[in-house]
């Protein structure tokens, strides 16, 4: 069984053997909620590549200790994969948020696309924001990645178009293309994939052309249409699946 995680602000210089105390917020979900107990093994990881790994060596309701056993650095995975996601309605957003983070993206992107239903703007957009961040971050210790995903602050289509021109590859999900996602040519696996995502209303013709013109090329999943929370978990599942992160071949 995998051991559970916790995150942590910074693990740097901890060597086999040290104390690492664990407070605040995180300590009492995990002593309180999770029920934590002295003598249980468990990971801390910083977000940024180092686990490690240890047995609880003392409680309280908001801190608790772990007496380090080992310590791991993990490689950043290559490549990396970003997703430009359209401001979905409802709590789609964390649906999507909460998947893409699973699967191993590196990057989530809020945009305000042109037909998007949902709009972020003065404390709601700080709150959606957050409630993003939070997402990321409890599925990313769900699915015990060594490093979490960051979440951007909300894009303007002049954002997304600059984050095309800066991605080694980057493709537009829009129904009516005509190139399918499995014809696109990826890169080396130290490349970067840009994945973008349109709102429920679909791209409008502008945003296509702007985003091609940056350097995207727009593709086709398939027959159906997918809703915007559950196309860029596809896309990017579908592009992993041809690397050596998923155990194929980047072609």
């Amino acid at each position: 069984m995998t051991l559970p995680q916790h995150l942590v602000p910074a693990l740097d210089g901890v060597r086999p053997g040290d104390a690492v105390t664990v407070d605040g917020d995180e300590a009492h979900h995990a002593v309180v909620v999770r029920r934590l107990r002295v003598g249980e093994r468990i990971t801390l990881a910083d977000g940024r590549g180092r686990v490690v790994t240890g047995e609880v060596s003392a409680t309280a309701k908001r801190a608790f200790t772990v007496a380090v056993a080992a310590v791991e650095d993990h490689p950043e995975p290559r490549p990396s994969v970003t997703v430009v996601q359209a401001l979905p309605k409802g709590e789609r957003g964390e649906l999507a948020v909460e998947v893409l983070t699973e699967i191993g993206v590196a990057r989530i992107v809020p945009w305000a696309a042109a037909r998007s239903v949902a709009v972020w703007k003065g404390e709601r957009a700080v709150k959606s924001h957050a409630r993003w961040q939070a997402t990321a971050r409890e599925a990313a210790k769900q699915a015990r990645r060594a490093w979490h995903p960051e979440v951007l602050p909300l894009a303007t289509t002049d954002d997304v178009a600059a984050l095309v021109g800066a991605a080694e590859v980057a493709v537009v999900l829009h129904e009516d293309a005509s190139e399918p996602l499995d014809a696109l040519a990826l890169p080396a696996d130290d490349g970067d994939l840009l994945v973008v995502v349109g709102p429920e209303g679909g791209l409008t013709e502008e945003e296509v052309a702007r985003l091609v013109g940056a350097g995207a090329v727009a593709v086709r999943l398939g027959a159906e249409v997918l809703r915007t929370s559950t196309a860029g978990v596809a896309a990017v599942a579908a592009l992993l699946s041809r690397t050596q992160r998923w155990g194929g071949t980047a072609s």
